[in-house]
């Protein structure tokens, strides 16, 4: 990889991936099945670790301030938009925890926090993928992307660990054998 972009952009296609899963169980749910809940609380395990601390952390970190720092704005731009989204992403995950604390999970809550949670991050990494890397590739010198992608990969080790990435796409293939076996 060459830019700090396309790192963000394969993690998109993770994330998309789980927002699938999340969408089937979600079906399910509206279908009157039953969702195993331990399978409910690792995709918030997915979504917390690798989506929020690691992605959006690698964003708010590193990418937004270099961003910032070559003339995009934060304020009434595309980085404040994206750090909104964040936090309100926060919320539906915290909405989602709390439909399934306690090892019972309350359905409309669940779902009502997921659908949320899916539109949002599907609108997200569009305007991600398609605006504001875009933006950032035009502008960011090729040393700065080599320095990003080095500061990335320090970040996941520090963050989150050494091979932790690979656990959770093992879980994430674990959990579409159950509910996108397509």
């Amino acid at each position: 990889m060459t830019t700090a972009s396309e790192d963000l952009k394969h993690e998109h296609e993770a994330v998309l991936f789980a927002l699938k899963i999340l969408e089937q169980m979600c079906a399910a749910l509206q279908a009157g099945q039953d969702v195993d809940l331990e399978d409910q609380k690792k995709i918030i395990y997915f979504f917390k670790l690798f989506t929020d601390t690691c992605h959006h952390g690698k964003e708010e970190k590193y990418l937004f301030p270099a961003l910032m720092e070559v003339g995009i704005a934060k304020e009434n731009g595309p980085i404040g938009v994206m750090l909104a989204e964040h936090e309100q992403g926060r919320i539906y995950i915290a909405g989602i925890s709390k439909a399934v604390a306690d090892r019972t999970t309350h359905t409309e809550d669940f779902l009502k926090s997921a659908n949320q949670y899916i539109n949002l991050l599907r609108i997200h990494i569009n305007k991600e993928n398609n605006v504001l890397f875009p933006m950032g590739d035009m502008r960011l010198p090729a040393p700065r992307q080599k320095e990003l992608l080095e500061k990335f990969a320090r970040f996941e080790e520090e963050v989150i660990g050494k091979g932790k990435h690979e656990e959770l796409h093992q879980l994430l293939k674990e959990l579409q054998q159950k509910y996108t076996p397509h």
